[in-house]
C-alpha cells in the first residue's frame, strides 16, 4: 500500500465528478477492501456502482454534487459506538479509494435516499459519493494543534505526528470538534459537544492519528 500519511495530505473533499465509470478491477479492488473491512469492524459497509439517483435529489443539487453516481453506504447494526466505528472505518476506505485514484466525500444530509439494504436492527449512518473528481479538490481552513490537544514542548515526536495527521482530517462543515489528550503514552480522544457528526467525526479522526503516531506508539484511554 502506498504511504498512508501521503494520501493523507493528497486527499481533499471533492464534489464534482466526471461521467467516468469506475474500470471493473477496482471495483473487485474496493469490493474486497469492504469485505474485509465489514469484518473488522464489525459493520455493513456496501458500494453502489452507476447508480444516479441518490445524488440526484434536491438536497444534493444544494449540495453542489455532480454526476456523483457511485457511493459507499456505511451501516451497521445499532450500538453506542457505531457512528465512532463508520467514522474509523469508514476513512481507511477513502484512504483506499485515493490510492487507487478516486476521489470522495463524506455526505451527511446532502442526498436522497440510497439503495441499501437496511436490517431491522441495523441503521444507515452516512455516504462517501465516490469517482475520478473534476479536480482534486483543494486545501481547507485548519486550527491549531494546541486548539485540538494539550500538545506542549515535551511531546514526542510520534504525539505531534498524530494530531498533525487528525488535523489534515475531514470533519462536518469542517468543525474540527475533537480534542486529543496525552498522559504518557496513552491517548484520550474526545467529541465535540455541540455540532453534527461528532462522532463520525472522532473515528474518522482518531483513524488519521493512529496513521500518524504509529499505532505501536501509544494506546487508546
Amino acid at each position: 500500500m502506498a504511504d498512508q500519511m501521503e494520501l493523507i495530505r493528497q486527499r481533499h473533499s471533492v464534489r464534482q465528478y466526471q461521467n467516468k465509470p469506475i474500470p471493473d478491477d477496482i471495483r473487485e479492488k474496493l469490493n474486497a477492501c469492504v469485505k474485509e473491512l465489514n469484518a473488522a469492524g464489525n459493520l455493513h459497509i456496501q458500494i453502489f456502482y452507476d447508480e444516479p439517483v441518490c445524488f440526484s435529489s434536491r438536497m444534493a443539487h444544494y449540495g453542489r454534487f455532480e454526476n456523483a453516481n457511485n457511493y459507499i453506504v456505511m451501516a451497521g447494526r445499532k450500538a453506542a459506538d457505531l457512528e465512532e466505528r463508520c467514522g474509523y472505518f469508514g476513512e481507511l476506505l477513502v484512504l483506499i479509494a485515493q490510492e487507487y485514484g478516486l476521489n470522495t466525500c463524506w455526505a451527511a444530509l446532502t442526498h436522497g435516499k440510497s439503495k441499501a439494504v437496511i436490517g431491522a436492527d441495523e441503521k444507515e449512518v452516512i455516504i462517501i459519493s465516490l469517482g475520478y473528481g473534476k479536480t482534486q479538490g483543494v486545501k481547507r481552513k485548519s486550527k491549531n494543534a494546541a486548539d485540538v490537544s494539550n500538545i506542549g514542548p515535551d511531546a514526542p515526536d510520534w504525539f505531534k505526528k498524530g494530531v498533525e495527521a487528525a488535523l489534515l482530517a475531514p470533519t462536518a462543515v469542517n468543525q474540527q470538534k475533537f480534542r486529543f489528550e496525552r498522559n504518557g503514552n496513552t491517548v484520550k480522544a474526545k467529541a465535540g459537544i455541540i455540532g453534527s457528526c461528532l462522532k463520525i467525526d472522532l473515528g474518522i479522526v482518531k483513524c488519521h492519528f493512529e496513521i500518524g503516531a504509529g499505532k505501536d506508539n501509544f494506546r487508546w484511554e
